[in-house]
């Protein structure tokens, strides 16, 4: 072989290594790129942290309450007019450490209602009692803590029959129904001999009277009093805190009532199972005895 072709052999050959070599390079760093992509996308992505102990309790007792199958009430009860803020001895009003009785210098104006997620009876000897919760602050709560004590009734508990999902709606979103006793023809009522309104095709009504003011749920510290000063008691212990409620948290008041007069019963003469059957909050939504 002449040494001309020897050199030009040795020329192509170098020109083909240079060409290749760019591509090899390429590769090389590509793929570091990408493995520098993958690792900060890793260490970017937000690690979830655990939920504390009360919220999860919370989650899971709502979880467990909404198996629970609960029957739907309405209270009822005047509504004192919006000019008559005033207060004296002898009505039952809001009081963190003992309740307090005040009275009204002027007369309430209209009915008010609240549909109830937490009615029960609670005692039947020697007093029949019932008990319900109520959000505060609230149209509802404000009423009951403002009535006179001298009041033989304050308030009318109604149990709702299966057709009425309608009532237990309006009376449980006063933001789109501010006045479901008036707007659209009114919820139709009679009134008690307290001139208390009893809802129409309620499945049973009951005349009650507060046996005193609200107890405030939200507060353990005050709840703990009722324990007296003794330190070996609830009340020396860590019941004397009051939390701070966190955004979407509402706070409660416990009022207790008691009977004094049935104002309906069940028709049991009848076959009409919306009539005689109750209406019920389950998973989220109403239902009752006759849908099954």
């Amino acid at each position: 072989m002449s040494r001309t072709t020897t050199t030009a052999t040795r020329k192509a050959l170098r020109t083909l290594t240079q060409s290749s070599r760019p591509q090899l390079i390429s590769s090389s760093s590509s793929i570091h790129k990408c493995r520098k992509l993958h690792n900060h996308a890793h260490a970017a992505a937000p690690q979830q942290e655990p939920e504390c102990p009360e919220r999860l309790l919370k989650t899971q007792l709502r979880a467990f309450f909404r198996e629970m199958a609960q029957p739907v009430a309405v209270v009822t009860s005047w509504m004192p007019s919006k000019s008559s803020n005033t207060r004296h001895e002898g009505s039952l009003t809001r009081n963190t450490q003992a309740p307090a009785f005040v009275h009204h210098t002027q007369p309430v104006s209209k009915f008010h209602g609240a549909t109830l997620s937490s009615f029960a009876s609670i005692a039947m000897d020697p007093y029949p009692l019932v008990s319900f919760a109520l959000r505060v602050p609230s149209r509802m709560a404000t009423t009951l803590s403002s009535l006179p004590k001298s009041s033989s009734s304050h308030l009318v508990i109604n149990l709702l029959s299966a057709g009425q999902a309608d009532a237990a709606i309006k009376f449980s979103r006063p933001d789109l129904h501010p006045e479901p006793f008036r707007e659209g023809g009114g919820v139709k009522y009679r009134l008690t001999e307290d001139e208390l309104p009893v809802l129409d095709g309620v499945l049973g009504a009951m005349s009650c009277q507060l046996v005193a003011g609200p107890i405030p749920l939200h507060d353990l510290g005050a709840l703990g009093n009722a324990w007296g000063p003794d330190s070996s008691s609830l009340a020396g212990g860590a019941c004397h805190t009051s939390p701070q409620l966190e955004d979407g948290e509402v706070a409660s008041e416990l009022f207790i009532a008691r009977v004094t007069r049935i104002e309906a019963l069940a028709d049991t003469t009848t076959d009409e199972r919306t009539l005689n059957s109750p209406l019920l909050y389950y998973r989220r939504k109403y239902t009752s005895c006759a849908d099954s």
